[in-house]
């Protein structure tokens, strides 16, 4: 096997053509277009070249080869970004290792070409980072700021994961995930920020982190990297979060729940229109505020960008009318349709913190309406037994819960791995009605049988889970 050179993971002095490997993943795909509008010719290979990447590429004028071969770097491209997807043991890794190519991660461009000159604001957290940099990139957006993003869902207000930006500000989703095959950190070392926010830090992606030690450990990198002129938003109530921001070389703020920290929630009301919230500063009153997301958890990343909007100087008014006006995140409690009175919700929920705040939220939303959780556990985490018993205590906001038995890690000892029917099996014990199907088939029969008027369908997966939502409005209409 060809060793890929590390004195060649650098930029050229020089470079027009960027090739794209693995352009096809949200970031890369982002990152493609974002290359183009600069003038740089890209190309792209991909395993997976299918709607909607392969048509947002195409929109782009972006040339995109289907399958990893060594004939993908010829002409040789100037500079190759490597995604996260690719393998050292790749077609196309070997052959741009026997090339010769300069290449660069996906954080290593992003940093280098966009966020160098500017301030780079980065939302990190095992738990929502996508929707906290969401809000902060749109509110500053609409306060003429002009602030570009890097965001790994769909923001409302742009229909878009990315955009450049002339303002001095630059929004990332600061991903704790590893960088590259060669680069096995993650990504959010790259981002360069001046101010971080912090929501949470659990165990999470088993197939990277042995445990939560090794989750700390990289969070604790990502403190120590802060400038002595920047800032921390921090979630103080999580004792995790506590601990790692402890000795930070910036000030820290603490945001959460409780009335001594810096920023802190006060009353609040949930209703299917969202929620309203009051705000404390040093435990005084600060404002109230109004947001379409509904749920505490949510309320909480926005008191997070409330507090980072405050340092940045923004007044409390034009915060207020930017957040009542943000209209959230694709696949983040995102409703996709109603059809004789049944509500059909997309949510990007796996970990089990995040199915739970979710379904409290919604139980809260959506008062006396019977909510019906379809979930499908899909990530390398949620399809180990790791997490086994800690989904059986997550579900208790739900009158009823449909599992989707997830595909096999074939790679996963047997006994490690994710038990479906075992999980419907425990939460039926714990006084939960639960059902587990074999494939999305059978699970949109049973839920056109069952679902009535009133009923709320959230269904609660990392992926496109077969298109399960509109062919379940199309099926009750």
């Amino acid at each position: 096997m060809t060793e890929i050179n590390p004195a060649l993971n650098c930029f050229p002095e020089k470079f027009s053509h960027v090739h794209l490997m693995g352009v096809c993943g949200t970031g890369m795909a982002a990152m493609a277009g974002m290359l183009k509008s600069q003038g740089y010719i890209v190309s792209g290979s991909d395993a997976n070249v299918y709607p909607p990447m392969s048509d947002f590429l195409a929109e782009q004028g972006i040339t995109v080869l289907e399958g990893y071969r060594p004939e993908n770097l010829n002409p040789a491209p100037d500079l190759v970004i490597v995604g996260n997807v690719i393998a050292r043991v790749n077609p196309e890794a070997q052959a741009l290792a026997a090339a010769g190519i300069p290449y660069v991660s996906f954080p290593q461009a992003l940093g280098r070409l966009f966020l160098s000159g500017r301030k780079s604001l980065v939302a990190a957290g095992t738990h929502g980072k996508t929707t906290t940099s969401s809000i902060l990139a749109t509110m500053l957006h609409g306060a003429g700021l002009d602030p570009g993003f890097m965001i790994g869902g769909i923001v409302q207000a742009f229909q878009c994961n990315f955009r450049i930006g002339q303002g001095d500000y630059f929004v990332v989703e600061g991903d704790e995930y590893d960088t590259a095959f060669f680069d096995k950190g993650p990504k959010f070392l790259h981002y360069q920020p001046h101010i971080a926010i912090i929501t949470s830090i659990e165990f999470d992606h088993a197939d990277i982190y042995a445990d939560l030690e090794a989750v700390k450990a990289s969070f604790r990198k990502l403190v120590a990297i802060m400038p002595e002129d920047g800032c921390l938003v921090a979630h103080l109530d999580d004792p995790v979060v506590r601990e790692i921001v402890a000795g930070a070389p910036c000030p820290v703020l603490g945001y959460g729940k409780s009335p001594e920290l810096d920023w802190s929630l006060g009353d609040m009301a949930i209703s299917e229109e969202g929620t309203t919230f009051d705000v404390l500063r040093a435990g005084k009153a600060f404002a109230s505020f109004n947001s379409r997301m509904p749920g505490a958890h949510n309320a909480l990343n926005a008191l997070a960008v409330i507090a980072a909007l405050d340092r940045l100087g923004l007044s409390v008014e034009m915060i207020r009318r930017e957040l009542a006006a943000f209209a959230g995140v694709r696949r983040r409690q995102e409703v996709r349709g109603t059809v004789n009175g049944i509500t059909v919700i997309d949510d990007f929920a796996h970990h089990p913190t995040a199915v739970r705040e979710t379904l409290e939220s919604l139980s809260s939303a959506y008062k006396g309406r019977r909510l019906v959780a379809v979930f499908e556990p899909r990530t390398n985490s949620s399809r180990r037994s790791i997490f086994q018993q800690d989904y059986v205590r997550v579900f208790d906001s739900a009158d009823e819960v449909v599992i989707k038995e997830p595909d096999v890690l074939v790679a996963i000892p047997e006994e490690k791995r994710f038990s479906g029917e075992k999980l419907a099996s425990d939460l039926t014990a714990r006084g939960v009605r639960a059902r587990c199907f074999e494939n999305t088939d059978r699970i949109l029969d049973y839920l056109a049988d069952t679902l009535s008027e009133g009923d709320v369908a959230a269904v609660l997966s990392n992926g496109g889970f077969d298109n399960i939502h509109i062919r379940l409005l199309e099926r009750i209409e």
